[in-house]
């Protein structure tokens, strides 16, 4: 089987010498030999750490979450909850193990299928899902930010980036004019700035949205509110690698060796109907409350700690890093509900 990179070469040769870089995301990340597709992963012992992976807590959280869902909507006997981009099951395994009130299915969407094969039992184990929903809740953590995206660059005037093959054989990044939908991107920013355009992240929800009849969408990523913000930001701060937990090469190196991110313009979304950091969207839903009984459980037990005990103290724990404004407290929750996603952007 060709490396990731040989596929890559490959495409831009059939592509007359340019592939466009969600292209060669498409590849890189999710291809046959894909980061994902190999190794890949979310976890203390993979690639990066997200806040399902800090503990159950936010599972827990998001369960009561749900749970405010299926009541909203008469609890339904056709209630289904889709996860999107469930990786490992970890933040499935953690919802359903909080014993949530809701009755319905439960669907982990995954493309990797090394990681669907670490599924929890109890849950429908999918690469995709695109049939109707009369009644539920969708969920992405992190996703957003890791579907492929096209990008620009401004040198005098907006230029898409591409990626190409130099006389070597290596892939390097070359440019060609933006094209004229792209009439949308910000009149001016430094020479060498370069923003995210993100189809495919607009195109996710409006697809659920047209999915689903009745519920909620919510999806927890790093953003920033304006693409033209973006533009003043060095783009090695927001256009990342990673590897081991920590960063990785330039993203034309180490091609399925590495993730790929992106900052989120949530500009460049339909515009979702609620908006909070993530810190705030935890309070709101009983965070507090659930370390409070944790911490009781602990207290009670302490001369002779039962396992409930000993995870009721370490509510602690994952809550100061849920909620801390300067890392994972400072990831955004957007929501959309069905109504709200009705035109394109």
């Amino acid at each position: 089987m060709p490396s990731a990179a040989e596929q890559v070469v490959s495409a831009v040769r059939e592509a007359g010498g340019a592939l466009r870089f969600d292209h060669f995301l498409d590849i890189a990340l999710y291809g046959s030999e894909g980061f994902y597709a190999t190794s890949g992963r979310a976890g203390r012992r993979g690639d990066f750490l997200t806040s399902p992976e800090v503990g159950p807590l936010f599972g827990a959280v998001l369960a009561r979450w749900i749970d405010a869902q299926f009541r909203a909507l008469g609890s339904p006997d056709d209630f289904v909850v889709i996860e999107h981009g469930a990786g490992p099951g970890t933040l499935a395994r953690a919802i359903l193990s909080a014993a949530p009130q809701w009755r319905g299915r439960y669907i982990a969407v995954e493309i990797s299928a090394s990681q669907r094969e670490s599924h929890p039992d109890g849950v429908r184990s999918l690469a995709a899902f695109d049939d109707p929903v009369p009644h539920g809740v969708v969920l992405a953590n992190e996703l957003l930010d890791n579907l492929p995206f096209r990008l620009a660059v401004f040198d005098g005037a907006w230029r898409e980036a591409l990626v190409g093959v130099d006389r070597s054989g290596g892939l390097v990044e070359v440019t060609r004019p933006a094209p004229a939908e792209w009439g949308w991107l910000p009149a001016g920013a430094p020479h060498g700035a370069r923003v995210p355009v993100q189809e495919r992240a607009a195109a996710w929800v409006r697809s659920l949205a047209a999915q689903l009849g009745r519920g909620r969408i919510l999806a927890f990523d790093y953003c920033t509110a304006r693409t033209a913000e973006l533009a003043h930001v060095p783009w090695r701060d927001w256009l990342r690698t990673y590897v081991g937990h920590e960063r990785g090469a330039h993203y034309v190196r180490d091609v399925g060796a590495q993730d790929v991110t992106a900052q989120v313009c949530i500009d460049q979304l339909v515009e979702p109907d609620a908006v909070r950091r993530q810190d705030q969207f935890l309070s709101l839903w009983g965070i507090d409350d659930l370390v409070a009984e944790g911490r009781q459980l602990w207290e009670q037990s302490a001369a002779a700690p039962t396992l409930a005990a000993l995870r009721g103290r370490s509510r602690v724990r994952e809550a100061e890093a849920l909620l801390d404004p300067a890392g994972l407290g400072g990831f955004m929750a957007l929501e959309w509900g069905p109504a709200t996603v009705s035109v394109e952007r």
